[in-house]
């Protein structure tokens, strides 16, 4: 599992090119606790973000998107190979999700009625 966890992060960085200031939250898994996974983030200049011990809102958002990758991507879908189930994957994300889904949530959340929202209160 860690090399798994360990290509996609490499992957994202080479898709997405993130700027600096870049903090990576997961749960408190073996995977992302690893020595080789710590390193990479350090390597990578990521600042790594751990939900608490026994806090189960810590990871929410996560959370649900996983329950609804698994509910909208696959569904019951039984894949014959690894890279089938990482190409449906890859698609769903990418294409659905990313172009369709998140553009929408970000026009919601620009505030009510058109008027756009001041975070900072100036």
């Amino acid at each position: 599992m860690q090399n798994w966890c360990a290509s996609a992060l490499q992957m994202a960085l080479l898709q997405r090119q993130p700027g600096a200031d870049l903090v990576h939250h997961s749960d408190r898994g073996s995977e992302y606790a690893s020595t080789s996974y710590q390193t990479l983030l350090l390597e990578q200049n990521i600042q790594a973000s751990m939900s608490k011990k026994g806090d189960c809102y810590d990871n929410a958002m996560i959370e649900s998107f996983w329950a609804t990758l698994k509910k909208e991507c696959p569904g019951e879908t039984i894949f014959s190979t690894r890279n089938e189930a990482k190409t449906a994957i890859f698609e769903y994300i990418e294409i659905y999700y990313v172009r369709s889904v998140q553009p929408k949530l970000a026009q919601q959340s620009e505030g009510m009625a058109g008027k756009e929202t001041n975070l900072d209160n100036s």
